[in-house]
């Protein structure tokens, strides 16, 4: 893999692409689960060697950003940017899931806490089947964004970009290294107010890499009900980072 240079020729090119295609598919079966009908895995490969390509024209070393870190950004970006064009919803089913993100995050405030499912599925006047079928939804549709966390870190004053600030394997600087323990913080904080289970099924996913089917297994849940708690914990941590008074 190269270090900095100021121009990579079409050998370096095709170098690189070897060198990264092993991630490349790594991240396109990492994020296989969220596939649409009309895509696939080799799909993504072909989108993640085209976000690859945009890396390297893109590639400023003068940032002082290692090559290797930024393509695999890249790469990834383009992937979720491919699935969140490909998703697709009926307008009432959006208006369901735009209820119940509202719902979470209003329970969130008047309880102090994040809701049970039965707190949820009351305040939408809905049954529980009803619930964990708009949760199912839901699951694909719920991403965190690293601006939401990062708008908590410069209280909004949009002094710091994450997107800008891709870091070199080096030592972090004393201020950078305040600002990645802050937005962990932040983060863990958001983690530990959620029941045991749902903690769980994040650590098992985000950490440990383990599919949903793979949880249900460890938890003795259904692949379904892995899926259903994955969204009810992004949408409680979601409602929890907009909590001006909380962090």
């Amino acid at each position: 893999m190269l270090g900095y240079k100021q121009a990579i020729t079409a050998e370096d090119k095709e170098q690189i692409i070897k060198d990264m295609l092993p991630y490349i598919k790594y991240t396109a079966y990492r994020l296989a689960w969220r596939l649409p009908p009309q895509l696939t895995i080799d799909d993504l490969i072909s989108v993640g060697i085209m976000g690859l390509l945009d890396a390297l024209d893109r590639f400023d070393p003068s940032r002082n950003a290692a090559l290797k870190t930024f393509a695999e950004y890249r790469i990834k970006g383009a992937m979720l940017d491919e699935l969140r064009s490909a998703e697709w919803a009926p307008k009432h089913l959006q208006k369901k899931i735009n209820e119940l993100k509202s719902a979470f995050s209003q329970l969130e405030k008047d309880l102090g806490r994040p809701p049970s499912e039965e707190e949820v599925a009351e305040y939408l006047g809905i049954d529980l089947d009803e619930l964990f079928r708009l949760m199912s939804d839901a699951s694909g549709a719920v991403t965190l964004s690293l601006d939401e966390i990062e708008s908590r870190v410069d209280n909004g004053n949009g002094d710091y970009n994450i997107h800008e600030h891709i870091m070199d394997d080096s030592v972090d600087t004393p201020l950078e290294s305040a600002e990645k323990a802050d937005m962990k913080r932040i983060l863990a904080d958001a983690i530990s107010d959620l029941p045991e289970r749902e903690r769980m099924i994040l650590s098992l996913y985000y950490w440990d890499e383990l599919t949903f089917k793979e949880i249900g297994r460890v938890l003795h849940l259904s692949e379904s009900r892995v899926s259903q708690l994955h969204a009810k914990a992004l949408l409680s941590i979601k409602s929890i980072l907009k909590k001006g008074n909380k962090y």
